[in-house]
């Protein structure tokens, strides 16, 4: 149904040694248009094309940038943010405040580097920063301040060692990953505008919120302007934008929609959402304000977007299991994954729900999950760890590992985990050492790699990917 043949063609680089199209994974809802193309060739801020000598400055100063990446994206966050205070609008005060922004960043860029020659192996990673950066309305123009000051920054951090040559090579070499992602998000953008008539932020209404878990709810949000909702696949997700008021600015996050896509039209979103304990004592700026708020209070959204997701309507997958695996509020893409594949039009897949939460006060959607495996005995299973028991938890009701972090060598490899059906496909969603990990066992039980697919909201490059 959502299936296009392959039109992304982004960016043309040409060199003696370099000669290929880099077409990055876009979600089967997205081709590029060919006037995407057009698009790029009309930034003249960027070169289109790196020359070998360029290539080869660019791979070398990649121990440099490992050595000293973090440094160099500090600063550049620094002097971009407080020089552009209109920019703390877009970028997470809270990641940049943990450190967690300059290390994606730095992650990136070093990828980057590593892979100037074979960008194809970065697809995965560009096609998920695209997706965010489109949910986020990140702007073409944006690009060019972004690339003055990555390059203002490895000068000051390096300082004589940052050459003349260096400083041109990284200088174009910025210029072609940013017109691939200008390209790539035009192409986005464009189709959001054409297909679903959404541009930009739109003003939404809590309708209503009901609690999942002592920490988590969920959140129905409908469109103050009243049109319908266009359907999305299972796993995407929306930003929410909100004014953090004592900041003085706006801030947006990512939340998985937590509900299955429906049919005709929609007239609300479900968010579900935890309250944020936060790391190093900064409490989840927007994930609390949310919590704050009461029916009637407005917030923006905008447009679903996302490489994870399972697509119902893919008819080749008929029959084929799927194995959704999530650990606390992870569970949200699961949950969404979930119905959908239980809805009257779609091709019938087996579905083994695996979920481990610290106790089932704090496990989100348990008593729908238990419904919903009581209802379809045969298509779905069900497996859940507790870290921590209550009195009133009965083994193999509301649990059937206790005392556990989650352990897949503890279920059934053919009946739980269908590791005999090469075809299989698994979804992981949780914090991202725990999906890494979890991408490893299953590899180390005979999956192929390409079967695995995590959620990551990091827009940084992933270890191990």
């Amino acid at each position: 149904m959502h299936h296009h043949p392959e039109l992304q063609v982004p960016i043309q680089l040409q060199t003696n040694t370099l000669n290929f199209i880099f077409q990055p994974l876009i979600t089967p809802t997205l081709a590029l248009s060919i006037s995407s193309v057009a698009f790029l060739k009309a930034q003249p801020s960027f070169r289109m094309t790196l020359t070998d000598a360029q290539i080869s400055i660019v791979k070398s100063t990649a121990p440099v940038l490992k050595q000293h990446g973090e440094a160099i994206t500090t600063v550049f966050y620094n002097d971009l943010i407080t020089e552009n205070p209109s920019l703390k609008n877009i970028f997470s005060l809270t990641s940049q405040a943990t450190g967690a922004q300059p290390r994606a960043l730095a992650h990136a860029v070093l990828a980057y580097a590593t892979y100037i020659d074979n960008l194809s192996a970065l697809s995965e990673a560009v096609a998920r920063i695209a997706h965010k950066h489109v949910s986020l309305q990140v702007e073409p123009a944006q690009y060019a301040i972004v690339g003055q000051y990555l390059i203002q920054a490895i000068g000051k951090v390096l300082g004589d060692a940052a050459t003349p040559e260096i400083v041109d090579a990284w200088t174009a070499a910025y210029g072609v990953l940013a017109n691939v992602f200008i390209g790539v998000e035009g192409g986005m953008y464009e189709e959001n505008e054409k297909k679903d008539h959404w541009k930009g932020w739109r003003k939404f209404r809590i309708a209503r919120k009901v609690e999942e878990s002592s920490s988590i709810s969920s959140f129905y949000l409908r469109p103050v302007d009243g049109a319908t909702l266009p359907k999305y696949l299972p796993g995407q997700y929306v930003s929410v934008q909100v004014l953090v008021s004592q900041l003085g600015y706006l801030q947006s996050r990512q939340y998985s929609l937590s509900e299955a896509p429906k049919e005709g039209g929609m007239e609300e979103y479900r968010i579900s959402v935890k309250r944020e304990e936060g790391e190093t004592g900064a409490p989840g700026l927007v994930s609390n304000l949310l919590h704050g708020m009461q029916e009637g209070a407005e917030v923006e959204v905008s447009h679903p977007q996302g490489e994870f997701f399972l697509d119902p309507a893919d008819a080749s997958k008929e029959g084929v299991p799927a194995v959704l695996i999530s650990v606390g509020v992870g569970a949200t893409p699961m949950m969404a994954i979930l119905k959908s594949l239980l809805q009257e039009n779609v091709k019938r897949r087996p579905v083994s729900w695996i979920h481990a939460s610290k106790s089932s006060s704090t496990q989100p959607f348990g008593e729908e999950v238990r419904r919903i495996v009581k209802e379809n005995p045969e298509q779905v299973s069900a497996h859940v760890f507790l870290k921590t028991v209550a009195g009133t938890d009965q083994a193999g009701v509301h649990y059937d590992f206790a005392d556990t972090r989650m352990d897949l060598t503890k279920l059934d490899g053919e009946r739980d985990l269908h590791l005999a059906d090469k075809r299989t496909e698994y979804y992981i969603c949780g914090p991202e050492t725990f999906m890494v990990e979890t991408r490893k066992v299953l590899v180390g039980l005979g999956v192929d790699k390409s079967k695995v697919h995590l959620e990551l909201f990091a827009t940084g490059f992933v270890a191990d990917e």
